[in-house]
């Protein structure tokens, strides 16, 4: 049967949507909440992401995204530039959101070719073309990673009421600056259960994806990524499922990533570029047997790569019971892990 987006069509109350991180509101990192959906029996339970280890087999492998968050959003006096993806030739692809009184940003529609913006430090930004319907190519006129470092701050939108040091969006596995907007989905990992998912002898592997911006007032697919699997992380995945083992991703860009250098042979092979793939039920995933994930927006394109790990049935049932039990949603709020047996 054919997963539709609109299958994961629900509403989302204000008072369901984390306003600022967890440990304002006195928690610690890995004391969110976490469901749990288990695809072979259908069962779903209810923890605390502090309780990973033992939710994980000795063996399993959790795959991360050791990208770094930049300070990707430059604030003018009437306007926001959200700088997104670096392409090979040195320019980027920037979104432009008109600031509102409230203090949040929505989408921005003008701009044309050729147009030039002036950001603070008397930079200047070259509008290129439309890369996508809300997405610009542009170039600014100098360093821009060395130009955010100064002047920018990290991307937050409507639901979040303040800004929050960059610290905040990073992960314990953050060591290639590159993402525009956190891989959440690790946020919640503390240096203290690191160990103690060592200790139980659950591996731990990196890859590289840099995500862009994700406006959520847009439904729309995932346009292409910068992603790099290395070949110890492939072995890594290979020797684990060839022993049985289970292969967890954190995050949907992991997902990505894999499932990129993977071959129709289930084998995950050395493999960097751009990745424009998306993960449908139709499509399926050949590389991992479950998923840490945040809670993601009705009808994002994220839901149809839950579906196609949990089975749509269980991805629709959990998200009624975190509605039900009052689970926070995006980057600051609670968890998901979906595990096919």
């Amino acid at each position: 049967m054919t997963v539709q987006a609109s299958a994961f069509d629900f509403d989302l109350p204000a008072v369901r949507e984390a306003h600022e991180p967890p440990e304002a509101r006195g928690l610690t990192r890995d004391g969110v909440r976490l469901m749990v959906s288990w695809r072979d029996t259908g069962q779903i339970a209810h923890r605390r992401f502090a309780d990973l280890p033992d939710l994980l087999e000795p063996g399993d492998l959790l795959v991360v995204n050791d990208s770094a968050t930049l300070p990707a959003a430059v604030r003018l006096d009437k306007l926001a530039v959200h700088f997104s993806t670096e392409r090979e030739d040195g320019s980027w692809l920037v979104e432009l959101r008109h600031r509102t009184q409230a203090g949040g940003t929505k989408p921005y529609g003008g701009g044309a070719p050729g147009e030039w913006l002036p950001l603070p430090g008397q930079a200047t930004l070259r509008l290129i073309e439309r890369e996508t319907p809300r997405l610009w190519r542009a170039r600014l006129d100098r360093d821009v990673r060395a130009y955010l470092g100064e002047h920018g701050v990290p991307i937050r939108y409507s639901y979040i009421a303040r800004d929050w040091p960059l610290a905040d969006y990073q992960t314990v596995f953050a060591r290639v600056p590159g993402s525009a907007e956190m891989p959440s989905a690790a946020r919640p990992f503390s240096q203290r259960l690191v160990t103690s998912l060592v200790v139980r002898g659950i591996g731990i592997a990196p890859v590289t994806l840099h995500t862009g911006v994700a406006s959520p007032e847009r439904d729309e697919p995932p346009y292409q990524e910068w992603f790099s699997v290395p070949a110890a992380t492939a072995r890594q995945v290979n020797l684990a499922r060839a022993s049985g083992a289970r292969v967890i991703a954190v995050g949907t860009t992991v997902v990505r990533a894999l499932e990129s250098a993977a071959g129709d042979d289930g084998q995950v092979r050395a493999a960097a570029g751009w990745t424009a793939r998306v993960v449908t039920p139709e499509i399926g995933v050949r590389a991992v047997d479950g998923l840490v994930t945040g809670l993601h927006e009705p009808r994002s394109s994220h839901l149809m790569m839950l579906a196609a790990i949990g089975g749509g049935e269980l991805i629709a049932r959990g998200y009624e019971e975190a509605l039900a039990q009052e689970y926070l949603w995006h980057e600051f709020g609670d968890t998901h892990l979906i595990l096919t047996r």
